[in-house]
Parts: structure tokens; C-alpha cells; sequence
């Protein structure tokens, strides 16, 4: 086996645990480095460090699969991760069906993406180590996960970088497109083929169950109180009663208006209704998302309470921040004069809850500063868009955008738009989504809930 020896004058980053080596921490190559097999790893006096698999082409060089010796990524090596990562969500998530499996260098196998949808599995393999171990790794998955069938998409630029074209299709057995799972007691469909990334985005399951809390207690605010009125048979019954006297017989009555803005499958619409809210606009840029939401929330019945809407999110938060800005002015309009000759329709509603949840803007540490823009302008037309004393869901999945910066910057957002926040949580990704300490890679998902009040 060839040896890598690392340079003398680096961050003992690998001694930390790091599963990385780039080309700039590499003194020399001892022996025949064929790209794709593996190499030990030593320092520069000669100790054994790691064993990882070799890629010249690609910027990381080395990317680490034991801290022990190791001969070859074999049938019997995969078997033997995938059970451990199979126990690992067993133990964390004893009830659920459907996570994912194999979080790549978390779980010691970078490269390797698996999401297991009931009883389909589907794969991504991002690298040239991984790639050359497709047969072991897929027989091993078989063997240890028992599918009825296996689905790769690997169809990412990163593949590239590693000197790979893209691919996708089935590996194994019946691989229907559309799987139905269940997560927080919702049924959901997802598409393995078509949906984004592996099909569906497990790392929020247990941040879609944190907005329940947000979603009653509101009807106190349209005037409506639980009170005894009196029945036909004599007896008295505590029902909800409005301000003129009149029962409340919509079972929502104290539900939350809700918003979701980048909403993908819908998933934090369904927990939304399931938790109670009385009414959700559910928005989305693509057709084919919005018409999965629509699928979801048909099949956990919430249909007659879900509103949906292609459309730009940028654009339509906006929109409705100038529609409000404009109610506003109309309503001043008798102390100064004010121009109503155009119609503001439908523009310049408000909502209990928002709720953003967009695709990484910053995929690379120089696209930082154009990111930061982007998610401080909808987290400041969002939360102009929440009902005094609501609640504004926010979330990013870029990296580069780290958690210090996150909260600056929804902080800077607020003081421009006159608001006060409250941070109620701070989330990061699921338990089937683990982390290893000094991997900073590993932190990319930020999720929090702000309750939203006026400085004005």
C-alpha cells in the first residue's frame, strides 16, 4: 500500500479527528498511488495515522475511512458499517421507518449517501473511492437492509469534481418512483426519480415538529372565548363563542394563519395543519413542488385548509410588504392626501407564523457576502409579514452561512424593518443526521423561531 506523509509545519487537523486531507498538507507520496485505492496515512515522522482512499483530481486528496489499518473496502468492511449505522438510528429513532442511513463522513464512509424510504433505499456515491466500491457497497446494503429495491442519484456536480460523470437508476430489485413514508405521523410522498437531491430532506424531521407549539392560541386575538352557553336540553356546554355572542362551530377557530415559503414537499405545511392552524399558503417556486405539496396534503386530508401558490418567494414577500405598506397609507388617508386610484387586490396580507426554509444560497466561502444579502432580505420582508406578537420560522442550510453570521445577520434584518425578536429555539439537523466534534463541516443546518414584536 502506498503511503501518504503529511507535511511537518500543518494543523494537526487528522490527529483532531478530521476525515480530510487536501493536497497542501501532503509532503510526499511514498510508493505507487493508484487514484480511487486506498493509502496510509503518516506523519512526518512516519507514525500511522489514518486510512483513506486517494483522488489526486480532486481538491480533497485523502478522504479518511478508519483510523486503523485497512487492506480494502470489502463486502465484509460495508456489511459491517451499515449495521452500526443501522443501530445508530435504530436507537435514536426506534419508531421511524424512514431516515436517513448513511450521512457520509459522520458515519465514517465519505462520499456515501444513502436515505432509506420505507423499504427503498436510495443512494448517491459522490466520489472515486466510493465509486470503485459501488459492487461491495451495494451487496453489503442488500445483505444488512434486506430492500425490495435500491435507487441511485447521483446525479451532482460534485461527481465531476472527482473526475465522474453523473448517473442515476436502479441498482437493485423494484423501484417504484413514488414511495409513501411516514414522518411525525404524516403520510408523505416522495419522488425518488424526479424530487430534489435524494428525493426528500430528512435533517428537518424533528424542526417541523418543533412548530407545533406555534399553532394555537389565536383566537383570542379575532374576539373568540371559551364560554358556558346554554343547550336545547337545559344543560349548559363551554363552547367557543365570538364577539357578537354567536357559537364558533369551525374546529380551527383557534388555529394559527400560516405561511411557508420554499416549501419543497410541504412538510412543514402538514405539521402545521396537523398541530392545528387554521389556514396555510403554501409557496413554492417549482410546479412540480407545489404539485407534491398538493399530493401531501390531500393525502392527510388538510386539503380545505391549505391555499397554494407557484410563485417567487422574493418576490411575492415583496409584494405583499408593498400591498401592506400601502394599506397602511390608505389608512391615514384622512389625515393626509393619498393617492387610492390603484387597486391593491389581494397584496398586503399578514400571517401568525412565517415560515423560510430555502435552498443554500452560499455553496462556496466566497459566495458568503451575495448569501448573506439574500436570506437578510426575505428574513426582513418576512417577518414585516408576521402578526404583532407572531412567530417567524427561519432556517439555512449553507455552511459557509455559520451560525454566528446566521443570527447577525437575522438580527441586522430585524433592526431595518423596526422589529424586536425573541429567540424561542435554536435547532440544528436531526439525530439520524449526526456530527463529529471538529468536523465544522457537519454544522451546516441552522433553524430557529423568533417571536416577532414592534419597536414602533
Amino acid at each position: 500500500m502506498a503511503v501518504v506523509v503529511l507535511q511537518k509545519k500543518r494543523k494537526k487537523r487528522l490527529e483532531e479527528g478530521h476525515p480530510w486531507v487536501f493536497q497542501s498538507e501532503i509532503d510526499r507520496v511514498e510508493g505507487e498511488a493508484s487514484p480511487g485505492q486506498l493509502v496510509a496515512i503518516h506523519n512526518h515522522i512516519g507514525q500511522f495515522l489514518a486510512t483513506g482512499y486517494y483522488n489526486p483530481a480532486s481538491q480533497i486528496v485523502v478522504r479518511v475511512v478508519s483510523f486503523k489499518p485497512l487492506e480494502a473496502m470489502t463486502y465484509e468492511f460495508f456489511a459491517e458499517r451499515f449495521r452500526q449505522c443501522k443501530e445508530h438510528r435504530e436507537r435514536f429513532l426506534p419508531e421511524v421507518r424512514s431516515y436517513r442511513l448513511v450521512y457520509g463522513e459522520a458515519d465514517y464512509l465519505p462520499g456515501l449517501i444513502v436515505d432509506k424510504f420505507e423499504d427503498t433505499l436510495v443512494v448517491q456515491i459522490l466520489t472515486l473511492g466510493m465509486e470503485q466500491a459501488r459492487e461491495a457497497l451495494v451487496s453489503a446494503l442488500i445483505q444488512v437492509m434486506q430492500p425490495v429495491g435500491i435507487y441511485e442519484r447521483s446525479d451532482v456536480s460534485v461527481r465531476e469534481l472527482e473526475g465522474l460523470e453523473q448517473k442515476t437508476g436502479a441498482l437493485y430489485g423494484d423501484c417504484s418512483r413514488f414511495v409513501t413514508i411516514r414522518e411525525n405521523g404524516l403520510l408523505m410522498e416522495v419522488d425518488i426519480e424526479q424530487g430534489q437531491k435524494t428525493g426528500y430532506f430528512f435533517d428537518q424531521r424533528e424542526n417541523r415538529a418543533a412548530v407545533a407549539p406555534l399553532m394555537k392560541g389565536w383566537g383570542k386575538r379575532g374576539g373568540i372565548e371559551m364560554k358556558d352557553m346554554l343547550q336545547d336540553d337545559g344543560t349548559t356546554k363551554r363552547v367557543p363563542v365570538n364577539a357578537n355572542g354567536k357559537e364558533v362551530t369551525f374546529p380551527y377557530w383557534d388555529g394559527a394563519t400560516v405561511l411557508e415559503c420554499f416549501s419543497h414537499t410541504g412538510s412543514f405545511t402538514l405539521n402545521a395543519c396537523a398541530a392545528g392552524a387554521k389556514k396555510v399558503t403554501c409557496l413554492d417556486i417549482s410546479e412540480h413542488a407545489v404539485e407534491t405539496a398538493r399530493r401531501n396534503v390531500e393525502l392527510n386530508g388538510f386539503a380545505e385548509r391549505v391555499e397554494f401558490v407557484v410563485a417567487d418567494a422574493f418576490q411575492y414577500l415583496r409584494e405583499q410588504v408593498k400591498g401592506l405598506e400601502q394599506r397602511v397609507e390608505r389608512g391615514q388617508a384622512g389625515d393626509r392626501k393619498v393617492d387610492t386610484s390603484q387597486p391593491i387586490g389581494t397584496k398586503g396580507r399578514t400571517w401568525d407564523v412565517v415560515i423560510l426554509d430555502p435552498p443554500a444560497f452560499a455553496k462556496s466561502r466566497g459566495a458568503v457576502e451575495g448569501a448573506c444579502r439574500g436570506y437578510k432580505d426575505i428574513n426582513l420582508q418576512g417577518m414585516k409579514l408576521v402578526n404583532e406578537g407572531g412567530y417567524l420560522v427561519t432556517a439555512s442550510c449553507s455552511y459557509h452561512m455559520k451560525p454566528e453570521l446566521f443570527l447577525e445577520m437575522v438580527h441586522a434584518a430585524a433592526v431595518d424593518a423596526g422589529k424586536v425578536l425573541r429567540l424561542v429555539e435554536f435547532r440544528a439537523a436531526g439525530k439520524d443526521h449526526p456530527r463529529i466534534l471538529g468536523v465544522d463541516e457537519g454544522n451546516y443546518l441552522k433553524f430557529a423561531i423568533f417571536e416577532v414584536r414592534s419597536k414602533r
